[in-house]
């Protein structure tokens, strides 16, 4: 690296978009009526990708900015069942499902396994009745080891799980503790166990790394033990401290958080250690066992990235259900109201729960697909998009590539004659490398967490 480890953070640690979308959630604008997004899908044969949100936990993590409604109470799963039941019922019209099958679906939240096991048979039965799935879908669901059970695993492999997410975040019960989630070492081999005797092929396992009393070596050791697990992938994230979305993450500022400098160090042992022990860095937080899809589609040019995260599935319609999830295709965004009241009330009213979407210009389209190449390949090549867009690259985004000079003497990128090449090191920092692509950035990064 042409620049030192102190240096590069205090340079590029600042706001900015995970780029999971383009245009991000930030742009979404309220709908007073969603049907026009929705009649995009009514003609489309593109496959579906479904996601549900699950929002129940039975308590807070603190560190989490997810979308959640803590309850211990199992009868509230039952009233929102019968809901996510209507929602699907009130969009069908729009989906055309006959005529085009479910590559992927994805329970997420919250916690999926918050459910009952009869809550769990009655979501898959009711999804299966009404959509028809591709022999080879991906059917996977976040897993919370503290309220799984393996009658619950029993029914997701019944209806054709075969990706199984968990979330360990560390196994050091200091950090545990100041975070809210107890979660002994023996709690999570006993799930994946469980999971992997009933068939279910492919264990992914989250982790989070800046959270108090985190250390290099402590996470090295969190690390050793979750590769004992041996998941086939992992998703290592950077905390990120955005307590103006997520108001108990303020409960953290009390304990000590590791500066940019440690959270940098442990990203970099991080991908030490996982490379030396048969994983594949894929990029931003992910990793992969060689041989993984993951790995196959990085190397092939067929790695792409959605709301869940990098997939290998292209092309695809997401359709979410539940509230806050959200829906994509190719020209659109379109966002359920995120407060579980509000969502609960339109579907009561036989009205669709969409509060919030989005219609791409062709600008958003072009912007999209240079910060997701960046993103997943990193590999730019001009004429690639002189040709679809009919533009001119380098005079299009010349203050963009103009904005790529300062990285470019900091060993992240390399220009070549036709574009330019993100380097090993810019993979650390490819959100920075895709921020100067993004046009609404221009008056500021908004209220992102920092990239480091």
């Amino acid at each position: 690296m042409h620049i030192s480890t102190r240096d590069l953070i205090s340079k590029y640690n600042r706001p900015g978009p995970r780029y999971t979308s383009y245009p991000t959630a930030l742009q979404f604008e309220e709908l007073e009526n969603p049907v026009p997004l929705l009649e995009q899908a009514s003609h489309s044969t593109a496959p579906l990708s479904l996601y549900y949100h699950l929002p129940f936990c039975e308590s807070l993590c603190w560190f989490c900015a997810c979308t959640t409604v803590i309850t211990c109470n199992r009868d509230r799963a039952d009233t929102y069942l019968d809901a996510l039941e209507k929602e699907m019922d009130l969009t069908m019209p729009y989906l055309n499902a006959d005529n085009r099958d479910v590559n992927q679906l994805h329970f997420g939240g919250g916690s999926p396994s918050f459910q009952t096991p009869e809550q769990l048979e009655r979501l898959c039965s009711d999804i299966h009745k009404r959509f028809k799935f591709a022999p080879n879908a991906e059917i996977s669901a976040e897993l919370d080891p503290r309220t799984l059970s393996e009658d619950k695993v029993k029914v997701l492999a019944k209806h054709g799980f075969n990706r199984a997410s968990f979330g360990v975040q560390d196994v050091d019960p200091k950090v545990q503790k100041a975070v809210h989630r107890i979660q002994p070492d023996e709690m999570n081999r006993q799930c994946i166990k469980w999971v992997r005797d009933a068939g279910i092929e492919s264990v992914n396992v989250d982790l989070i790394y800046g959270l108090p009393y985190q250390t290099v070596e402590s996470f090295r050791k969190t690390l050793e033990t979750v590769i004992s697990y041996d998941p086939d992938r992992l998703a290592v994230f950077s905390y990120a401290h955005v307590p103006w979305v997520a108001p108990a993450q303020k409960i953290l500022e009390r304990s000590t958080l590791p500066d940019p400098e440690v959270k940098f160090a442990m990203l970099l042992e991080t991908i030490d250690i996982l490379t030396s022990n048969g994983y594949v860095y894929i990029g931003m937080d992910h990793f992969a066992k060689a041989g993984d899809e993951l790995c196959n589609a990085l190397s092939n040019g067929g790695l792409h990235r959605n709301f869940q995260g990098y997939t290998t599935m292209a092309g695809l319609e997401m359709c979410g259900f539940g509230m806050s999830s959200i829906s994509q295709n190719g020209f659109s965004y379109r966002q359920n109201r995120k407060e579980l009241d509000d969502w609960h009330k339109c579907i009561a009213e036989n009205k669709l729960p969409t509060h919030k979407g989005y219609n791409m210009t062709k600008e958003d389209q072009l912007r999209r697909d240079v910060i997701m190449t960046i993103m997943c390949s990193g590999n730019v090549v001009y004429r690639d998009f002189n040709d679809k867009f009919e533009i001119d690259f380098e005079k299009h985004f010349a203050s963009g590539i103009a904005a790529l000079e300062e990285p470019s003497k900091d060993g992240l990128v390399n220009f070549n004659d036709g574009g330019f090449q993100v380097t090993p090191e810019g993979r650390l920092l490819l959100r920075n490398i895709a921020m100067p692509f993004d046009e609404y950035l221009q008056g500021g990064p908004g209220r992102h967490a920092k990239t480091i």
